[in-house]
């Protein structure tokens, strides 16, 4: 199909449903898009192709992608049959004996899984080069990084492998390789999707699943396939439409909206992010909306510490439950120094301040709340600067202030949805000079992914992005 890489994900599986394609010719390109590209991108790094086609050759179930080729992360959507090893030398390459609920639906809804994609360690980092796997390349440019910790999803849905691919956010996963691939990437409301049975939830809340894509519909559709609570789970989002695509559809009403041309801090952003914020605001004003600038108070030098200390303790957690499970002792040869840094100091939290981390949190979120009773959407960055170059950062620092504080720097708007639980979505609506995608993030009330899919079903409209693939040379 030389057409392929010309659909979203429901334009393949119409062709199915009309009859015009079989899901095994689908796999058949996306494998042969897969063995001709990875070499240069690293990003699948578990192949599952014979299973893949015997599923594409059965009887698939009759969802809104029957037919269409997938892609799994490395960081949980636990697959029956495959390993999960989180790109951690400590994580042995056992298969899982059962899907997980996510992947359970993703199949349900007509999804063929062929492999898993890169991710850094642990998905601690916001880009994709762990020791384990080696370096993911941004098909844009393959001296950078698609971004983290879903930076090989991100890769291979740029370069057309597939039309969308899963992906999880704990302080920005989806959202940062969304925008250093140039995609559609929503961070949906916390208790949104469910890490059941295996797990209650990751990070104390702080992390949620759904895809990285090409279009908005895509991403809609996908929320609709995978959104749901499993009796058990400790968290349950507001209540969902019948159907996050069909309801998208109707234009939103008009809508105000803040923006930010600058970090949470006041410090400066890279130009090109404070381009890409100024057109999203004008595009958002010519189609009626009230646009000014404006941002929610939030005391970045006290959520900092408290992100940290949530993500230490958990990642502390993990891999002494990791080490019980399966004889070993954790050792600092077996991780990356970034990692094991961050493991010690996850030791060294007590029980009151974790709780007093939880209760920090909780305060951020009651701000974002009281700000939106005013602004509908919040508009700033999703990065502070361009994709960086592959090397950028050192993964052998142990100091978590050292190794974090250039990581924060770049990152410095994404991982605050993650402590409030809010819902927000990354769009490809600019692209610098140097023909690098440059993201925008748009946040929206707690439980409001309808209202950021109709916007951003508005925007595409108004500034489409679907031509800028054509300009991948890879």
């Amino acid at each position: 199909m030389r057409d392929y890489a010309q659909y979203d994900g429901l334009g393949l599986a119409d062709l199915v449903a009309k009859k015009k394609v079989k899901p095994s010719e689908l796999l058949d390109e996306a494998i042969a898009r897969a063995e001709a590209l990875n070499p240069k991108l690293n990003a699948i790094v578990y192949k599952d192709y014979e299973r893949a086609r015997a599923a594409a050759k059965g009887k698939l179930p009759k969802g809104a992608f029957s037919g269409v080729p997938f892609l799994l992360k490395d960081i949980f959507a636990l697959a029956e049959g495959i390993p999960t090893r989180q790109a951690s030398r400590f994580m042995p390459p056992i298969p899982w004996p059962h899907d997980s609920f996510l992947t359970a639906k993703f199949k349900q809804s007509g999804l063929v899984v062929f492999g898993k994609t890169n991710v850094p360690e642990f998905g601690l980092v916001p880009t994709t080069e762990s020791k384990l796997y080696g370096a993911a390349h941004n098909p844009w440019d393959l001296t950078r990084s698609p971004g983290g910790s879903s930076g090989g999803a991100g890769a291979a849905v740029a370069a057309g492998i597939v039309p969308l691919a899963h992906a999880n956010d704990g302080g920005g996963s989806i959202r940062i390789p969304a925008s250093c691939c140039g995609l559609v990437g929503l961070k949906p409301t916390r208790g949104r999707t469910s890490y059941g049975p295996d797990f209650a939830d990751v990070i104390d809340g702080l992390g949620v699943d759904l895809v990285v894509s090409r279009s908005v519909r895509d991403t809609a559709a996908a929320l609709d396939a995978v959104a749901g609570y499993m009796p058990g789970d400790p968290y349950c989002a507001t209540p969902e439409p019948e159907s996050f695509l069909a309801a998208m559809k109707r234009k939103p009403k008009k809508m105000r909206i803040a923006f930010s041309t600058k970090k949470l801090d006041g410090q400066a952003l890279h130009p090109d992010c404070v381009a890409a914020v100024k057109r999203a605001a004008k595009i958002c004003a010519d189609l009626g909306h009230e646009v000014e600038e404006a941002s929610p108070t939030l005391d970045q030098a006290t959520l900092i510490p408290v992100f940290m200390a949530l993500w230490g303790a958990n990642l502390a957690a993990g891999i002494d439950t990791v080490a019980a499970l399966t004889g070993q002792t954790p050792k600092p040869e077996l991780f990356e120094g970034l990692t094991w840094g961050l493991y010690e100091a996850g030791k060294s939290v007590s029980a009151s301040q974790y709780l007093m981390a939880k209760h920090a949190m909780n305060g951020a979120a009651r701000a974002c709340a009281q700000f939106h009773e005013t602004y509908d959407f919040w508009l700033s960055a999703t990065l502070g600067a361009p994709p960086v170059k592959l090397g950028s950062f050192d993964m052998e620092e142990r100091d978590p202030q050292k190794s974090f504080a250039p990581l924060i720097d770049y990152v410095p708007f994404t991982a605050m949805q993650n402590v409030t639980g809010q819902p927000a979505i990354n769009l490809p609506l600019h692209w610098n000079k140097e023909g690098l995608p440059i993201g925008v993030q748009f946040v929206g009330r707690f439980g409001d992914e309808l209202g950021l899919l109709r916007l951003s079903a508005q925007l595409e409209g108004a500034a489409p992005w679907a031509a800028q693939y054509s300009k991948i040379k890879v």
